[in-house]
């Protein structure tokens, strides 16, 4: 901790910053909790993967700061994302941290409250629904079920290059969980599918990626980790997605009546410079579109 993050001395006491989980993207989806932190907000630091109905219910005094994060567009390091909550902690009230599905799931919530109480900010999570759980449910999968799996591991396919062990144990992963299911993962498919199998899992093992899942724009990819690879070239299928691998993707087809209705983004709702993003526009392989 360096001594830009310390608190900055005066009588006024620093206000709170909550760290809201905003689930994977269906309004539907986010916690009573986060909504009314959201309406009494002086300040909304948020992700770039928050749905824009989320932050449509942002109390409209609110200050609304843009710090995400994707693979090629990066708002803010998250140094300096630390620093614009601890400013903006000195001078509010409330100030909402809006991270995407949970704060503590992939979500570096650990590491930004590490430094805002060790900057004696004041500081609470809120958790949010995982997109490790909810995507697929939305696409019809179980991540877990009696008869093909009683276990489930969340791996990231993203890690940070500082990390105390710096590659991912997928011997262990493939020999000791009966469902993986890999956040950030797409850019990374090639390699992970390479390990996988060289660490013994099967060729014909069925994979699914989701695309903007719990949105109007989900979209689904299903293949084995054979053909996954060249099912991604054929439809141009592209981030953000979430990987799910393992036996529990064939229950997709005939689960497929019981998925929930995808909500539809009211355009009219969203704030001035928000942008949805756009889903697949065609049906084209194994590529499947919510409708």
């Amino acid at each position: 901790m360096t001594d830009r993050f310390q608190q900055n001395e005066g009588d006024r006491l620093p206000g709170k910053v909550y760290l809201v989980g905003a689930g994977p993207g269906d309004p539907g989806l986010f916690t009573l909790k986060g909504k009314a932190l959201l309406e009494t907000a002086d300040v909304v630091v948020y992700d770039a993967l928050v749905s824009p109905p989320i932050l449509a219910m942002v109390n409209p005094q609110a200050k609304l700061l843009p710090a995400g994060k994707r693979r090629g567009y990066h708002s803010l390091s998250q140094t300096a994302i630390t620093e614009l909550l601890i400013e903006q902690a000195q001078q509010h009230t409330t100030v909402v941290r809006l991270k995407g599905g949970d704060p503590f799931v992939f979500g570096r919530g650990g590491e930004e409250m590490s430094d805002l109480v060790a900057a004696g900010i004041p500081v609470e999570v809120v958790p949010g629904i995982t997109a490790g759980v909810a995507v697929p449910a939305y696409a019809g999968i179980p991540v877990t079920h009696r008869q093909l799996s009683s276990s489930v591991t969340f791996v990231t396919g993203h890690e940070a290059a500082g990390k105390y062990r710096p590659e991912v144990e997928w011997q262990a992963i493939a020999q000791g969980s009966e469902t993986i299911v890999i956040y950030m993962g797409v850019h990374n498919l090639p390699k992970i599918v390479q390990s996988l199998t060289a660490a013994g899992l099967a060729a014909d093992t069925p994979i699914a990626l989701v695309r903007w899942g719990t949105r109007p724009e989900q979209s689904e990819l299903v293949g084995t980790l054979a053909t996954i690879e060249a099912d991604m070239t054929a439809t141009g299928f592209a981030a953000p997605a979430i990987a799910v691998i393992g036996q529990v993707v064939t229950m997709r087809e005939s689960l497929a009546v019981c998925r929930p209705v995808l909500q539809t983004i009211e355009t009219g709702t969203l704030l001035p410079g928000l942008k949805v993003p756009q889903g697949s526009a065609t049906t084209t392989g194994h590529l499947a579109t919510m409708e």
